[in-house]
Parts: C-alpha cells; sequence; structure tokens
C-alpha cells in the first residue's frame, strides 16, 4: 500500500484533484481508499483547529491509512505544519500551490510551505495534473535529483521579474544538459529599479518551473555581476539564443508597469 498526500490551502482543490486522481488509479485496476479531512474530522467528531488539534488529526489520518488494505490510500488534508506532515509519512506528497490565501485566516497563518514534496500544481486542472502524477507514480518515476558534478548549463539575470521570456530560455537551455543552473543577481533597487527581492525572485521561479521541471534547476545568489570575463580556453562557451520577435518583445519593464510597481 502506498499513500498519496494532497495537502494545501483550504480551497486550492485539493479535494477535486483526489477525485480526479482516485478515478484514474481506478481505471488501472487498482484499489483506492480515499480520506477526506472534512469527512474524517465529522466522523470523530473533532474540530479543533489548534495546534494540537491538528497535529491529532494528522496522527488520526496516518493510523486510518494504514489500517488500510487498499493499494493507494490518497488523504487529502491542509496540513499546514511540518510536524503534521512528518506523522503522516506519505510516500507521495503533492503540493496543491493554486492560492495564496485561503479562507481562513487561523491556517493561513499557520501554514509553512512545504520544502519536501513530488509535485507542485500551481493551476487548477485536476484532470491534467491527476494523469501526469499517476504516471509517475504507477511507474515509480520519481523526479530527478539535481546533479552537481553533471554537465550544466548556467542563466544568469536579473529576472524581475521572471516572465515566458525567460521560461523559454530556461527550456532551449535545459535541452542542452538536462539541468540549469539560475542564477539571481543581488540588484535590488539597482539603478532605481529592480524593485523585487530575492526571496520574491525565487517564488516567481519556483512556482512557474516546479510542475514540470522540479529537480533540474537550481538556483544561486550572487553579486550584481556585470560582467565576465575569461583568458583561454576554459571548457565552456557563452552563447546568446535567438527567439522568435514575440518571445523577444516581451519586457520585464513593461510586466513591472502593468504591475503598478513602475
Amino acid at each position: 500500500m502506498q499513500k498519496i498526500l494532497i495537502m494545501g490551502l483550504p480551497g486550492a482543490g485539493k479535494t477535486t484533484l483526489a477525485n480526479a486522481l482516485k478515478k484514474i488509479i481506478e481505471k488501472d485496476f487498482n484499489t483506492v481508499n480515499w480520506l477526506n479531512a472534512d469527512k474524517i474530522r465529522q466522523q470523530f467528531n473533532d474540530w479543533d483547529f489548534s495546534e494540537s488539534g491538528r497535529i491529532r488529526q494528522s496522527i488520526r489520518m496516518r493510523e486510518l491509512a494504514d489500517s488500510s488494505s487498499t493499494d493507494y490510500v490518497i488523504a487529502d488534508f491542509v496540513a499546514p505544519l511540518v510536524e503534521m506532515r512528518n506523522n503522516f509519512d506519505a510516500d507521495w506528497v503533492i503540493w496543491v500551490d493554486t492560492i495564496d490565501r485561503g479562507r481562513f485566516e487561523d491556517t493561513n497563518k499557520a501554514f509553512i510551505d512545504p520544502d519536501l514534496y513530488d509535485f507542485r500544481i500551481t493551476e487548477q486542472s485536476a484532470i491534467k495534473w491527476a494523469a501526469f502524477i499517476w504516471d509517475h507514480i504507477k511507474n515509480n518515476r520519481r523526479r530527478p535529483q539535481f546533479n552537481w558534478q553533471k554537465e550544466t548549463v548556467q542563466m544568469l539575470g536579473r529576472w524581475q521579474p521572471w516572465h515566458a521570456g525567460h521560461r523559454a530560455l530556461f527550456e532551449r537551455a535545459l535541452k542542452k544538459t538536462g539541468q540549469v543552473c539560475i542564477m539571481i543577481r543581488d540588484c535590488q533597487g539597482w539603478n532605481g529599479s529592480n524593485p523585487f527581492a530575492i526571496n520574491q525572485v525565487k517564488k516567481f521561479i519556483h512556482r512557474d518551473l516546479d510542475p514540470l521541471y522540479q529537480g533540474q534547476f537550481e538556483i544561486q545568489v550572487v553579486p550584481n555581476i556585470v560582467n565576465i570575463t575569461y583568458g583561454r580556453d576554459v571548457g565552456y562557451k557563452i552563447e546568446q539564443e535567438v527567439f522568435d520577435d514575440a518571445t523577444h518583445a516581451i519586457s520585464a519593464t513593461k510586466i513591472r508597469k502593468d504591475m503598478g510597481i513602475e
């Protein structure tokens, strides 16, 4: 039996995704037990959302999952605390990250973004992502792990903000070696512009790339580099990538203006 945790803020689409994933798993002639947190709380008449109450719920969900005789158990619950996720001890973790805030302020304050997960879903398209997730789970295909000794493409930029043109460049770079190191210049406020802090830039990049490319890129913060020099042939090359006019026309300056930032 394998346990699948679908976590995220209330209203993010966890239950919709759980329903779609259950159906697609069952189509492959597997048995599935679906544990919905609200139904479990109702069953045990436990509506305590204090920290201790949340932790008790996570232990209850784990015990119910572990006692199941089905091939898979899907548990969809917020799991805002790291301890709750550790308690459940899932084989696969799916973070449904489609909204910035849920409808319960106490949960928003308690929610800690996970550092460890197998899938990050940033759009409410349950059937599409259920198929993607199941294809990985049924073949036990884990997401890649960044290999620091593997040949890698470097992308250096301000990314103020990260946009579709940057993603196109990333995807082309990825084809060269299979992994990319994205370097963020530490330049907030430089030249009277560049409004986004490093952590904001990281969030933009992760939110865009994690769903499909988790494990195939690494983000590093570097000084405000304005010149790159090298002497004799040192085993790497610097290339300019050329795209169609529409991609080249994407302007971070215009995006910032549309966001009302400058």
